[in-house]
């Protein structure tokens, strides 16, 4: 099977009765993020326009409404499926519906498109998301970790300890956590997810003094987080979005978090009160949301290589059986 057979086949998956979503006039190709809208110059300049406005709304509909967001990344996925970017919004709504197995075939999709790991992690939620943590594990163990950024590095390996958790292994989940980016000094944009995995993980093997512990940096690192942007609501993406304009981007990149510092201070209250972010104040916003780890700080430990089409194989056969809507409502929308 050639590959733009195999494309043709997995874009087989929307229903005849879907509908486009409307998109409010407000809404134009501008509101997409700038890397986003270059992956759409291959398509005619009223397509591109109009995928780019429904990929727009899937992010701004994805935390408050991700059943709308995930329509509209159909109806962008019928008119760009061979789209990367579009591959993975389609992938990421449909996991924030609870649709794994669509999650799964797409994240597959848009690696090959892209060539792309940093979907990986989701991958491996995707997997515990369908019943099956051996082969998440399996597709974590697929990437050399060392070649990941930071922030996907944390992710993979958040969702390998959850998938030990599912297995009922939480000494090996603990283990998975154990990565350079779990310091307990300095806060980055992963570290209260990361800091509140590890008190999970604690809190299951029974330390529970040692996850209140962990629990708690995790607060003090979303408070200095959000004190540093002075928007709770601040998205990730816009900070990227602000980095790339910025000539010092590199510099930033080499930034070295927010010092925390909670060792003797009794509660949450206490370490803003006692001045534990001040020095947040003498750092650029570019602290936040960088890939901050440098090379020579990476874990060189990579576990074994397995294949990175892991599992892809044992589902073609049910991919087959999936409707042929989607390329020929594709064929027609790019003409």
């Amino acid at each position: 099977m050639t590959e733009e057979q195999r494309m043709q086949r997995e874009l087989r998956m929307v229903r005849k009765d879907h509908y486009d979503p409307e998109l409010p006039d407000s809404v134009t190709s501008k509101d997409l993020d700038r890397v986003a809208r270059n992956e759409l110059k291959t398509l005619t300049p009223d397509n591109a326009e109009r995928v780019a406005r429904h990929l727009a709304m899937a992010a701004m509909l994805i935390e408050e409404d991700p059943e709308l967001a995930h329509q509209h990344a159909l109806s962008a996925a019928r008119r760009a499926g061979r789209i990367g970017v579009v591959r993975e919004t389609l992938a990421i709504t449909a996991y924030e519906t609870g649709d794994y197995a669509l999650a799964l075939r797409e994240l597959r999709t848009h690696r090959r498109i892209t060539g792309s790991n940093d979907q990986v992690p989701l991958m491996v939620d995707s997997e515990r998301g369908v019943g099956r943590p051996e082969r998440a594990l399996e597709v974590g163990r697929s990437v050399d970790r060392a070649s990941l950024d930071a922030p996907v590095r944390v992710a993979l390996a958040i969702a390998m300890s959850g998938a030990r958790l599912d297995l009922g292994q939480p000494e090996l989940a603990l283990a998975e956590l154990q990565v350079p980016e779990l310091n307990p000094d300095r806060a980055f944009e992963w570290s209260p997810e990361l800091f509140g995995a590890e008190a999970e993980v604690l809190e299951e093997l029974g330390r529970a003094d040692e996850a209140e512990v962990w629990r708690k940096r995790s607060q003090v690192a979303s408070a200095a987080l959000a004190e540093l942007r002075g928007d709770h609501e601040l998205e990730t993406i816009e900070i990227f979005e602000e980095l790339s304009d910025d000539e010092d981007a590199d510099d930033a990149a080499a930034a070295e978090g927010i010092p925390l510092d909670i060792d003797e201070m009794g509660d949450l209250a206490s370490a803003v009160a006692a001045g534990a972010f001040d020095d947040a104040d003498e750092e650029s916003e570019e602290t936040v949301g960088d890939d901050v780890t440098s090379d020579e700080n990476l874990d060189g430990n990579v576990v074994a290589d397995v294949a990175t089409n892991v599992g892809e194989n044992a589902d073609e056969n049910a991919e087959e059986n999936m409707g042929d809507e989607l390329d020929e409502s594709a064929s027609q929308s790019e003409k």
